[in-house]
């Protein structure tokens, strides 16, 4: 963990609102991608990304150092996820689904904005087919497939920091990712027929 990041967390600890602000501002993106990944609802992920930054702020002396702070970060946001995924299961809402977006939508979902001119509409139109039919496809795995999915594929993470978010060993983390991998591809075989 670099000096910088230290001091931050030390700043946090301190509760100190303007290192609670710079965390947001470091981590947003990430923790509201993974969210939305997993919850399929932009109302609910933007509740959601806000109520783990809250928790962060309120459990930061409970952060060790022991492994980096955004791998905490993650975990708590997917902790947060699993409970609200639960809990909207619970409640038998269409909180689970997918939101339909619009390609304005898209292009705000943690993408650049749309350029002023579009070059290649088809190719911006097949992208954004692309990525809908992906989100649908992520949202059929069932939750702990899709935390690995979105922390693999879409956050990047190394299997040591999944592991350490996940708490599951690499060797399990592999084969899970295995067959999560596959049924997005044969969901996506029977869609693009």
């Amino acid at each position: 963990m670099s000096i910088a990041e230290r001091l931050l967390i030390a700043r946090l600890k301190a509760r100190d609102e303007q290192a609670f602000n710079e965390v947001v501002r470091l981590h947003g993106d990430k923790v509201f991608s993974l969210v939305y990944r997993m919850i399929g609802n932009r109302a609910e992920a933007e509740d959601l990304a806000q109520e783990v930054f809250v928790t962060v702020f309120k459990t930061v002396d409970s952060f060790r150092s022991e492994s980096k702070f955004s791998t905490w970060l993650l975990r708590i946001a997917a902790n947060h996820c699993k409970n609200r995924m639960k809990y909207l299961s619970r409640r038998q809402t269409d909180g689970g689904g997918l939101d339909e977006m619009s390609e304005e939508k898209m292009a705000d979902a943690g993408r650049a904005p749309m350029q002023a001119q579009i070059h290649a509409p088809d190719v911006m139109l097949e992208a954004a087919e692309l990525e809908r039919l992906m989100q649908e496809a992520i949202g059929t795995l069932d939750e702990e497939h899709r935390l690995l999915i979105v922390l693999r594929d879409v956050e990047e993470l190394s299997y040591e920091e999944i592991g350490e978010v996940s708490g599951l060993a690499e060797g399990t983390i592999k084969s899970r990712l295995h067959r999560a991998r596959m049924t997005i591809k044969e969901y996506l075989a029977r869609r693009t027929r």
